[in-house]
């Protein structure tokens, strides 16, 4: 078992009959939705699942697990997904796909929100190894970008894989991935972008994970907050 495994694993275990749970996007988090589907088939798990993406959401259908569509639930008991970065306070940055919105709803709809990682994504400061991204509307993608160079950052709009194009989010939204001077701390750069009009939402998670479980060496760490 490979240490996504590992994780993914020891989250399913904490899942009890009845919850509802949120479920990420990810290979990480695709190991977490075959072992819940693994507990319902062969344990018989009542759970009831939502997803974050059309990704997980069709990964879930293709596993038999019952969904429910997220504009009819108004809480989780438990929402399981990934990050691309994850600092000592437990700050995460999200956003390399393109479920912004959907991600931070269910976060902090969540009684508890695990996140899942391996060792490399643990970090000393948010956009140490990736840039930052924002979702922006599309008519505002320049008044944004040039709000954020105000304060430092850098950066421009996502192109498809294959560069023939921008990346438009499943809200129509643009993405600006941007670079900010390490001196901007999280939670400084977390409350600018939440009051710059024209944000639809962005990749820092400030205050949400209940806990980071890390894969190390064969077993689980850990990391409460």
């Amino acid at each position: 078992m490979n240490e996504k495994e590992l994780v993914a694993h020891h989250a399913a275990n904490l899942v009890q009959d009845g919850m509802r749970v949120g479920l990420g996007t990810g290979s990480t988090a695709n190991y977490f939705i075959q072992e819940l589907a693994r507990r319902r088939a062969e344990d018989g798990l009542q759970v009831t699942a939502a997803a974050s993406s059309v990704v997980s959401t069709m990964k879930a259908q293709e596993l038999g697990l019952p969904l429910v569509a997220l504009e009819h639930l108004s809480r989780l008991d438990l929402y399981v997904d990934g990050a691309d970065e994850v600092t000592p306070d437990l700050t995460l940055l999200k956003g390399r796909g393109y479920d912004l919105v959907r991600e931070k709803l269910m976060a902090r709809a969540s009684d508890r929100f695990l996140v899942l990682v391996d060792p490399t994504k643990l970090v000393d400061r948010i956009g140490a190894r990736f840039p930052v991204p924002v979702e922006v509307m599309p008519f505002a993608w320049q008044l944004v970008k040039r709000r954020l160079e105000s304060i430092g950052g850098s950066g421009g709009l996502r192109q498809t894989a294959n560069k023939d194009g921008l990346v438009v989010t499943s809200y129509g939204s643009l993405v600006l991935d941007m670079v900010f001077d390490p001196a901007f701390d999280a939670a400084a750069l977390n409350a600018f972008l939440n009051d710059t009009p024209g944000v639809v939402e962005h990749g820092i998670f400030r205050g949400l994970a209940s806990a980071v479980f890390v894969g190390v060496d064969g077993k689980v760490d850990e990391h409460w907050a």
